[in-house]
C-alpha cells in the first residue's frame, strides 16, 4: 500500500526521467552488450580497464555519449534528492531540478574534455591512462548501483537517508578501490596526485555544492 501511494505521490518529471534512464541501459545494451557488462562490473574486474585503458576511441563514441548522459541525469538526481532533503522548505519540481543537472553536466562535461585532451593530444603514460579510465569506469558502476537504489526510494519505500548513506559506502569503495588498483602510480608520483585531487576533483566539486546548496 505504501509503495502504490508513492507512485501516486512521485512527481511525473521524476518517472520520466526514470524511464528514460532505463531506455539509456537498454540503448546500451543495443549498442554494445559486453562494454554495458564492463561498466556495470567494472569495480570487479580489472581486465576489462585495462582494455578499455589500451583502447582510443572517439570523444563522441555513442557508447560513451549515453554513458555520459546516463551518469550525469543519475548523479543529478541523487544530489538533488539530498538538496531536497536537507532543505524541506524547497518545492520539488523539474524547474529547481534543472539547475542542479546543469551544473553537474557542465562540470562533468568540462573534465572529461581535459582528460581526453590528455589522452589524445599529449599522448600521456599508460600508467597515467589506466589511472584515468579505471575512476571513470568504477563511477559508471556506482552510478548503475544508485540508478537501482533511486528507483527503490521512488517506489518500494526505500528511505532516502539509506540512500545516501549506500551512495557514501559506494563512492567510498571506489576510491580504495582505485587507489589500491593504482597504488604505484600515486604513491611515487603523491605530490602530483594530491595536486590532481585537489585542482579536479575537491575544489570544482566543492564550487559546485556552495552554487547548489
Amino acid at each position: 500500500m505504501q509503495a502504490i501511494e508513492k507512485i501516486i505521490t512521485t512527481n511525473s518529471w521524476v518517472t520520466a526521467l526514470i524511464l528514460l534512464l532505463f531506455i539509456s541501459i537498454v540503448l546500451l545494451k543495443a549498442l554494445d552488450t559486453n562494454r554495458l557488462k564492463g561498466s556495470v562490473f567494472s569495480l570487479f574486474n580489472i581486465n576489462y580497464i585495462e582494455t578499455e585503458s589500451e583502447e582510443i576511441s572517439s570523444f563522441l563514441d555513442p557508447f560513451k555519449v549515453v554513458m555520459f548522459l546516463f551518469t550525469v541525469v543519475v548523479l543529478s538526481l541523487l544530489t538533488y534528492s539530498f538538496k531536497t532533503y536537507n532543505s524541506p522548505t524547497i518545492a520539488v519540481s523539474f524547474a529547481s531540478y534543472v539547475p542542479v543537472f546543469l551544473s553537474l553536466l557542465s562540470y562533468f562535461v568540462i573534465k572529461r574534455t581535459l582528460e581526453y585532451l590528455l589522452f589524445n593530444l599529449f599522448l600521456i603514460k599508460k600508467e597515467v591512462r589506466l589511472f584515468v579510465v579505471s575512476k571513470v569506469n568504477y563511477l559508471h558502476t556506482v552510478t548503475f548501483l544508485l540508478y537501482v537504489a533511486i528507483v527503490l526510494s521512488e517506489y518500494a519505500g526505500f528511505k532516502q537517508r539509506y540512500l545516501f548513506y549506500l551512495a557514501a559506502l559506494l563512492f567510498s569503495v571506489r576510491f580504495i578501490i582505485h587507489l589500491v588498483i593504482n597504488k604505484n602510480l600515486i604513491f611515487n608520483k603523491l605530490f602530483y596526485f594530491i595536486l590532481y585531487i585537489c585542482a579536479f576533483e575537491i575544489a570544482p566539486l566543492f564550487l559546485l555544492f556552495k552554487m547548489m546548496f
